[in-house]
């Protein structure tokens, strides 16, 4: 187990470098590759070997190429890459290499930016959001039975994945989808190329203290809660509470875990996430969730899907007057 960082480490610094992309191009040697990439020729051959070596890539010779089935998944011209995904998690590494410090303080450390830059790393997180959200969707919106609502609020909506998912699935609906002003740019892009930018309304601000934009009977807190202390999450729910139209109703998506808070292990790992990586966040019970959204002024607080990772929904309702 010690040892499972080093594939990792190797898999992460050769998506951040963007290795894949211009070898699938065209095959060339290390030298070759490293001068268009600016990087040490020595340390450019080490890390391509080590590619070679779990199967990543193809050597002929000095020469190093792409396999067909590793290029769909890791190179720039592939539509369906998950260069994202692992360009955060290399992010995630480094946070989590000060795992003995943060616990001995409490504090995590401010991150520096990676060799791409922090708009990249910005960009790399929401794409990485969107690499594991898009294929599974549909599936779980489907579980809240969308058709039932006709203006969905996605508070912390990221690249619109789930907006786009749950306008699909109710052909009637319109939606309003709020985030940081960072991220309105790559959200506006994914729902033009989806062909339901007239069907949105994108808002900028920060849910964290913002008033949140008003009218929706859906709130859709998808994957936000987790990032919080659960007094944070107390404020989050009042103003959605407020925002929400009467008879509206509020669905998080997220971990939910046992009352023992050690099961199911996939949840017990990302509350190591949320240490490294929030000031306070963690993972929750669904006791916990419904304290906190009752005390928000929600009723009838029900886990509607339960999920070994992120996909659990609990829903709760804003009595008519």
């Amino acid at each position: 187990m010690a040892r499972l960082y080093q594939p990792a480490c190797v898999l992460t610094a050769a998506a951040v470098l963007d290795v894949f992309s211009p070898l699938h191009a065209k095959p060339m040697t290390a030298e070759a590759l490293a001068g268009k990439l600016g990087a040490d020729p020595r340390a450019t051959a080490i890390l391509l070997d080590a590619l070679v070596a779990l199967k990543f890539l193809s050597k002929h010779g000095e020469e190093y190429s792409v396999p067909e089935d590793v290029a769909g998944l890791l190179t720039e011209q592939s539509a369906e890459n998950v260069l994202p995904m692992l360009r955060h998690m290399a992010n995630a590494v480094r946070r989590w290499a000060e795992l003995p410090k943060i616990v001995q303080t409490g504090k995590c450390p401010e991150l520096t930016p990676s060799i791409r830059g922090a708009d990249a790393d910005i960009e790399a997180f929401i794409g990485g959001m969107n690499n594991i959200s898009k294929p599974i969707a549909a599936g779980v919106i489907d579980k809240i039975q969308p058709s039932k609502y006709s203006h969905i609020l996605d508070i912390g909506g990221g690249p619109g994945t789930w907006t786009i998912a749950f306008l699909r699935a109710a052909d009637e609906a319109k939606a309003t989808l709020f985030d940081l002003h960072a991220v309105i740019p790559i959200a506006r892009q994914q729902f033009a190329e989806a062909g339901l930018t007239d069907r949105v309304n994108l808002v900028e601000g920060d849910y964290n203290t913002d008033a949140l934009p008003e009218g929706a009977d859906l709130a859709w807190l998808g994957a936000i809660c987790h990032q919080n202390s659960r007094k944070q999450n107390r404020d989050l729910f009042i103003r959605t509470h407020t925002a929400l139209s009467e008879g509206g109703v509020i669905v998080i998506r997220d971990v939910i875990m046992d009352p023992s808070h050690t099961s199911p292990t996939s949840g017990a790992l990302f509350a190591i996430t949320m240490l490294v990586a929030t000031e306070a966040g963690g993972t929750y019970t669904f006791d916990e969730y419904r304290e906190d959204l009752c005390e928000a002024g929600f009723s009838e607080v029900a886990l509607v899907h339960r999920d070994e990772f992120m996909n659990s929904l609990i829903c709760a309702g804003k009595a008519k007057k």
